[in-house]
């Protein structure tokens, strides 16, 4: 299953639809079929780590998801 698909069904459901937003925009940079500029990649995987360290400190997203997200946020894009 792709990463993004894990984080959307990982968050508790009242918030899927929010985070959901969210993470267009990190997806249409990692994601891109162009190539992107490296830095801007490697910047948007950091901000997405972040995001996703935000959503475990305010328990919308259970340590141990958090854990193997993080994982697979640095081993496919870090």
């Amino acid at each position: 299953m792709r990463t993004f698909d894990l984080i959307r069904d990982a968050v508790l459901p009242d918030f899927r639809e929010r985070v959901a937003d969210y993470l267009v925009q990190y997806e249409s940079v990692l994601l891109s079929n162009t190539e992107a500029d490296p830095e801007l990649k490697q910047a948007t995987a950091h901000q997405l780590r972040g995001y996703l360290r935000g959503l475990n400190t305010t328990r919308v997203l259970g340590m141990a998801d958090w854990e193997e997200l993080d994982r697979r946020v640095v081993d496919t894009w870090l």
